[in-house]
């Protein structure tokens, strides 16, 4: 086992190595060139949409809904986690390459949408689309669609499931005292009372838990920087600077070069705000939408939220305090750093915070592996998966899962390849639809042009 262990190891290393992570931002880069910087432009535009309803389309869950349920798979244990790893490894200068991933990943995150609706079809349990569809019927490639819908299905058991359900339980175990085993089975009801609804219940729940988990966590570390408002100029000053300078080794910090800021704050931008994974598309496909740039403009807003809001508050906490450079661990780091200023409350919240970001990925993605399952083997293997993805839960809980994250990793790197694919692939369609939709003045541009 420990030779098995060891290979998922090397292989998800490999995978996620710098040739990678360039595909991944150059991707975007491209992207955001040959939309003229979209992402940028129609900001505006694209947070007004959120809330605008389609009735009488095609779809079922709103644009808000499908934002919803697209952030909760995203906004994870890695907004607080992923950002102190990126800063204990890369220094404060990982986090300027972690918005940058930011900036260009929205392009990447807007054309998946676009394709994802444009190449969805109806099906028995509803609307279903996402990389496997656009691979096959965009690009003709089913071949690879296929592969992506394995990669899926057998990721979302692994970094959408049990790792999830692990995190909250030694979580709750550490902070609260309470046995893995009465977490595992409490959070494994919850989730059977979510999912067995289908995607119209996961809209539902995540509308209502999304905004509460994300505002809850960003109040609170903007109580916890206000209190420290005089150390945020030193902060940003610091991000900026060892984003171009080494950082070097001070207290128990062991210091970065300009490399190692790279590396880890776009490895960390990438995994928190999926942007290029393919993941996200397959919520935007249940959007209730009356043209495919709309939602895709709002989906563009999750890697938004996720990275320059969720993850800029972590790394902001870390930074104005002092444990990052008394050699405090990635996984206690942003714990320890609002305990600082909040004492024992900020310790609670935290746990508190990263235990909701833990179940809310869990719902999300048993929604991604579903539409996986459904697109291999058929609708009727949805209610059996159902059943598979909600007993892992008690399993994850309560067992130790390196080998489960080494695989999910890698699992993720493979769903990245095909999707970056058929976004190059396509990149054309999506030029023509974008310029479709901003040339033909629609009711939006034209009401914001008043």
């Amino acid at each position: 086992m420990n030779a098995v262990e060891t290979l998922m190891a090397t292989l998800s290393g490999w995978v996620w190595g710098p040739p990678m992570l360039t595909l991944l931002v150059g991707t975007g880069l491209y992207l955001t060139v040959l939309l003229k910087g979209m992402q940028f432009r129609a900001l505006p535009l694209a947070f007004r949409l959120i809330f605008r309803k389609d009735h009488h389309h095609e779809g079922d869950i709103s644009h808000f809904a499908a934002l919803m349920t697209a952030l909760a798979a995203t906004v994870g244990i890695g907004n607080i986690v992923g950002v102190a790893t990126a800063i204990t490894l890369g220094g404060p200068g990982a986090v300027f390459w972690m918005w940058m991933t930011g900036l260009v990943g929205m392009a990447t995150k807007y054309s998946e949408a676009v394709l994802a609706i444009k190449y969805r079809e109806k099906g028995e349990y509803g609307m279903r689309g996402g990389p496997m569809y656009y691979l096959a019927k965009g690009a003709g490639l089913p071949w690879l669609g296929t592969l992506f819908a394995v990669f899926t299905a057998l990721a979302a058991f692994g970094i959408g499931n049990m790792t999830q359900a692990n995190a909250t339980a030694k979580i709750f175990e550490s902070t609260f005292h309470i046995d893995t085993l009465a977490t595992g089975l409490v959070l494994m009801v919850l989730t059977a009372l979510v999912i067995l609804g289908g995607i119209r219940s996961i809209g539902k729940f995540t509308s209502f838990l999304v905004p509460f988990m994300i505002l809850g966590y960003v109040g609170t570390s903007l109580v916890t920087l206000a209190l420290n408002a005089a150390e945020i100029p030193a902060a940003l000053g610091l991000i900026f600077y060892h984003a171009f300078n080494p950082a070097a080794a001070t207290g128990g910090f062991a210091g970065a070069t300009i490399a190692a800021a790279m590396r880890f704050g776009i490895a960390r931008g990438v995994f928190s705000n999926e942007s290029g994974l393919g993941s996200a598309p397959i919520a935007a496909a249940a959007a209730r939408t009356s043209d495919p740039v709309k939602q895709a403009l709002v989906s563009m807003t999750q890697t938004f939220i996720d990275t320059l809001v969720v993850c800029s508050m972590t790394a902001l906490v870390i930074l104005t305090a002092t444990p990052w450079t008394q050699g405090v661990g990635a996984e206690q780091l942003t714990s320890a750093s609002m305990a600082e200023t909040l004492g024992s409350a900020g310790e609670v919240l935290v746990a508190l915070s990263i235990a909701l970001f833990a179940y809310s990925t869990l719902i999300g993605w048993n929604y991604y592996g579903e539409k996986a399952i459904e697109y291999l083997f058929g609708s009727r293997s949805i209610r059996i998966y159902r059943i598979f993805f909600i007993a892992a839960v008690i399993v994850g809980a309560t067992t130790s899962l390196e080998f489960v994250w080494n695989f999910s990793d890698l699992m993720n790197g493979m769903m990245a390849i095909p999707n970056l694919i058929g976004l190059l692939l396509l990149s054309k369609v999506i030029k023509a639809e974008t310029e479709r939709y901003f040339n033909g003045k629609p009711q939006e541009i034209v009401a914001e042009q008043r």
